[in-house]
């Protein structure tokens, strides 16, 4: 299951590396539009932010899975890795897998609501997707959550069983 679950993360992210690629060449196409001829859209600018949105959330759950999210481990670097494992399954079970749960209460009833009204931009000329870009934060934190079952099933085993699963 923790390779099953660490694969999706990870195919998760090589696609958001592809739309890395995406947003960074209509970046260019915006900058070159509006500074060289003058030219402007906003669905085009619009699009740059959505391309952001999706890649922050959807690589949430590799982040975590690479160990990239902000630590404070003023004291965690010193520890022994099976004391680390320890940290890892008490933080992954009190706080990240909760933290995850509340967020999704409020995100899916607001994407949801999104969904309902097919909530488009509010600026004339926008992109008419809002409700596609809303639905992203449920998706990007229900990554996270699954990755963090992950995390939680591989700190117990290299805790209880002082075994190192990669």
């Amino acid at each position: 299951m923790i390779q099953a679950l660490d694969t999706f993360s990870r195919r998760v992210c090589q696609a958001c590396s592809a739309l890395s690629l995406v947003m960074v060449v209509v970046m260019l196409v915006i900058v070159v539009l509006r500074y060289g001829f003058q030219m402007g859209w906003i669905a085009l600018q619009e699009s740059v932010t959505y391309l952001h949105g999706a890649v922050f959330l959807l690589a949430l759950g590799y982040t975590l899975q690479c160990d990239g999210h902000v630590r404070v481990d003023v004291f965690y670097r010193r520890f022994s890795p099976r004391r680390q494992a320890m940290v890892n399954f008490w933080g992954t079970l009190l706080l990240l897998i909760p933290v995850c749960g509340f967020l999704l209460y409020y995100a899916v009833p607001y994407a949801a609501d999104s969904w309902a009204l097919m909530e488009t931009s509010k600026e004339p000329g926008g992109l008419p997707l809002v409700f596609v870009l809303k639905s992203l934060i449920p998706l990007g934190i229900g990554i996270l959550l699954l990755q963090g079952v992950s995390e939680l099933c591989r700190s117990f085993l290299n805790w209880r069983y002082n075994t190192e699963v990669q």
